[in-house]
């Protein structure tokens, strides 16, 4: 049997890249799906209309199935594919021994044959997904197997269940991949575009974030052919990447940290506090420190890891309180250096990251 997994994909074909990329809505018994693909060409791109999907014709059987895991999963397959070779307890079983999370119960699998596959997703479409749903081939097509496809997707539906504050997770991938993977500085520098599903598709860190899924899952079932066709091998990931990525679908970041630090200035005490802070996270930092008294002259800054450059000086947002907003984004270290030249007393600092 074939094996599946895909959200966007993109694969090499008469030298062109074959971008897939799709957004859909099922009915179930009619199989008719909104879908949004990615053709061969790089910039034709069309969001498929109403009449495209009253002339979907696939049929599908299956359902909710319980698997060896005790799992239920969502699998409908094709009428038009031989039951010997594709059911919907055999797929079923495929997703649920995936590298997978809670989102597993929120899918549903559409597998049907290539051509139906490019009737509902778009002509020369590999597959889709979008908003819980996948629909893939249950047979290779382009050089490109079931399973790669489903693998790949399945990747995009961890990331539409993952966060990665302040930016969507489905076109910068997870947090700790995204950071492991220095995304943030990439794209200041340019080097990757999110949710670019044209000309820059191979670097997109979506696109690149459901590869490195892919590829991980692969080497969690034995398979260590680590094929990498279709993304920019500056995304090809090491083994700190996969195991970012691992972490991602199964302990997923839930939310930024606060940690809080206290230190009293007297007479005999060095006036200046550093507080470094480890960031392996991209994303917000927040720094509010609470002096001794209204206008004491306290300067609170957060510094690189330098400890020369300041990154940025904290405000009065209250009588006592000074405050600071920024971003990390590629540091994976800095300080917070507080400095007292006026009244003595105790310095209260609280800082949130991700």
């Amino acid at each position: 049997m074939a094996h599946p997994t895909l959200r966007r994909l993109a694969v090499l074909f008469s030298g062109a890249l074959l971008l897939v990329a799709l957004a859909l809505a099922h009915s179930r018994e009619q199989a008719q799906i909104a879908v949004s693909a990615r053709a061969l060409t790089a910039d034709a791109t069309a969001r498929l209309s109403e009449s495209r999907l009253a002339r979907a014709e696939a049929t599908f059987h299956g359902g909710p199935t319980v698997t060896s895991t005790g799992e239920t999963v969502d699998v409908l397959v094709s009428d038009s594919l031989p039951a010997e070779t594709a059911t919907p307890e055999g797929w079923a079983e495929f997703f649920a021994h995936l590298v997978h999370g809670p989102e597993l119960a929120q899918l549903q699998a559409y597998i049907a044959t290539i051509d139906e596959v490019q009737e509902i997703c778009g002509t020369r479409a590999l597959g889709c997904y979008a908003r819980d749903q996948l629909v893939a081939p249950a047979e290779a097509a382009f050089d490109t197997s079931a399973a790669e496809v489903v693998r790949h997707e399945y990747g995009h539906h961890v990331a539409a269940h993952r966060l990665n504050e302040p930016w969507a997770a489905i076109d910068w991938g997870p947090k700790r991949w995204a950071s492991a993977a220095n995304v943030c500085a990439r794209v200041t520098r340019k080097e990757a575009y999110p949710g670019d599903e044209g000309s820059n598709y191979a670097v997109n860190p979506g696109e690149a974030w459901a590869e490195v899924y892919r590829l991980m899952d692969e080497r969690t079932a034995g398979i260590t052919t680590a094929t990498w066709p279709i993304i920019s091998q500056s995304f090809f990931p090491d083994a700190g990447d996969l195991a970012a990525a691992e972490q991602d679908v199964l302990r997923p970041w839930a939310a930024p940290r606060t940690r809080l630090f206290t230190k009293t200035f007297g007479k005999k005490a060095a006036r200046v506090w550093w507080i470094p802070l480890a960031t392996p996270l991209d994303g917000n930092v927040r720094v509010s420190a609470t002096v001794p008294s209204a206008g004491s002259t306290v300067d609170v800054a957060l510094v690189a890891s330098n400890r020369r450059t300041v990154v940025r000086h904290a405000g009065w947002v209250g009588q006592r309180v000074k405050s600071l907003d920024g971003s990390i984004c590629g540091q994976r270290s800095m300080f917070v250096r507080v400095t007292q030249t006026g009244l003595l007393g105790r310095v209260r600092v609280s800082v949130t990251t991700a």
